[in-house]
């Protein structure tokens, strides 16, 4: 259906993109609080802005591709799997940048965390977007740029809370584990197989890897600690 500009439809079909976006946002806001912690402060802004754009122009660039993205087998599985070990990773800061997207205390080592989680989250919500949009482009990235200063704001307040509250990373890391799971269960032979399985097995799955996550980088970070 094409839409024409400024009609009702039109309207209607942007407000429902801005609240696809607005719901995605906080995924967006932890990761870039999360990736920005450690910079001084200086570059935290800095971070926090570049960050936010960035991850809007990932979701936009994706949504021109969402059919072909849709394709290929695996990849929602693949990008859960990656997610989990950003998760893990952002909870290990501590001990140091290195080339693997954890959180970092270089500006472009966080931007490289934010982009990359950005990407890997918008496997399964391009989708949505795309179809709002009803093949409009013009409707999605009017929609996406509305959601930046939205972005910005959360993460800037996700940001304060963590230095005021440390362990508040952790709920910042089960919810990108929670997100991964969601996406590896959504996989179309993930859910072909799951289909003939115990539906409590999807939570179980979840809860797995969440634990699993919080769990890993607890102890990981106990260590760095007695070292």
């Amino acid at each position: 259906m094409k839409l024409e500009l400024f009609s009702p439809e039109f309207f209607s079909a942007l407000l429902a993109i801005i609240v696809i976006d607005l719901v995605l946002a906080g995924d967006n806001a932890i990761v870039i609080a999360m990736a920005a912690r450690n910079l001084p402060a200086h570059l935290q802004k800095k971070a926090i802005v570049w960050g936010a754009v960035g991850a809007i122009a990932v979701r936009s660039a994706m949504t021109l591709v969402v059919v072909y993205l849709l394709k290929i087998p695996g990849l929602m599985l693949i990008g859960g799997l990656l997610l989990v070990w950003i998760a893990y990773r952002l909870l290990n800061s501590s001990e140091g940048a290195d080339e693997h997207g954890q959180a970092s205390t270089t500006f472009w080592g966080a931007m490289k965390t934010i982009v990359i989680a950005d990407a890997v989250m918008g496997l399964d919500n391009v989708l949505a977007v795309a179809g709002a949009s009803h093949g409009s482009y013009v409707l999605v990235v009017l929609g996406l740029l509305i959601s930046i200063p939205i972005v910005i704001w959360g993460s800037t307040q996700i940001l304060k809370l963590v230095e005021r509250f440390p362990s508040v990373i952790y709920v910042g890391a089960a919810v990108l584990a929670w997100t991964a799971a969601k996406m590896m269960i959504s996989e179309p032979f993930s859910k072909e197989w799951l289909s003939s399985q115990n539906p409590a097995l999807e939570y179980v799955i979840q809860v797995v890897v969440v634990l699993g996550v919080l769990t890993g980088g607890f102890i990981k970070s106990r260590r760095a600690l007695a070292l």
